[in-house]
């Protein structure tokens, strides 16, 4: 028996489910589906060919979105020292070092993003186990472990998103607000798709971006033409 609304299934009328869709024409039906009632998040659904248990094959990286995600960002930051009050002019929502990770500890997760300076990292490993299952734990290669706080609080406030492959191979990514025009959801997209594909392994040799879906967080997925989101590595 079908559970879905009648919302899902008008929208569903709007996909051919059996084509790839260019990227502007895929944009332009999801903008046509009749809209939820709160401002739902776009998301893009990449599957890749890399095999994640071989760590030559890990596909990470952090993007600046042009636009912005359209979300309100919660950051916190575990410094000490002059760091605190640079975090906090910066506009961190919480600023700490041994009382934030207790109160963390203790089951406090009001936040989205959490940055770490470098000195605060052997305490603040401590919370290996809670932040990093749910992606916040702070990291190098994500540059959420860096001195210059301020910089980094104003990129993840402005749109900074993170990306990391799952180990069935899968990458999912908010990229925008469906609230937003045709030609920024776009350019969100492209730029996006364009740090997926600059981040393919060096050692991965076979077919890297396999398919790309592009739906609201309650609407029916659309397919997009793989080959020509390719070009966007160009």
């Amino acid at each position: 028996m079908d559970r879905r609304g009648k919302r899902y299934s008008e929208a569903l009328k709007l996909v051919d489910r059996g084509r790839k869709y260019p990227l502007e024409e895929a944009v332009h039906v999801l903008k046509s589906m009749k809209k939820a009632k709160f401002n739902e998040s776009v998301e893009l659904s990449c599957c890749l060919g890399v095999d994640p248990k071989q760590a030559d094959q890990m596909v990470r990286g952090v993007i600046s979105l042009p636009h912005g995600t359209g979300k309100e960002v919660r950051v916190i930051v575990f410094a000490q020292g002059e760091k605190v009050q640079e975090a906090e002019q910066a506009g961190a929502d919480a600023v700490g070092g041994e009382e934030l990770i207790s109160k963390i500890s203790d089951g406090w997760m009001d936040f989205e993003a959490a940055i770490a300076t470098p000195d605060m990292m052997r305490v603040v490993s401590k919370l290996g186990r809670i932040l990093g299952p749910r992606g916040l734990m702070p990291s190098p290669k994500a540059g959420t472990v860096t001195f210059d706080v301020a910089k980094v609080i104003k990129e993840v406030k402005a749109g900074r998103v993170e990306f990391r492959v799952d180990k069935g191979a899968n990458l999912h990514i908010s990229v925008a607000k469906a609230s937003f025009e045709e030609s920024k959801l776009v350019d969100n997209v492209k730029v996006c798709l364009a740090a997926v594909l600059r981040a393919r392994p060096s050692a991965y040799k076979g077919q890297y971006l396999k398919s790309v879906v592009i739906s609201t967080c309650m609407g029916p997925g659309i397919k997009l033409d793989v080959q020509q989101l390719t070009a966007l590595e160009k």
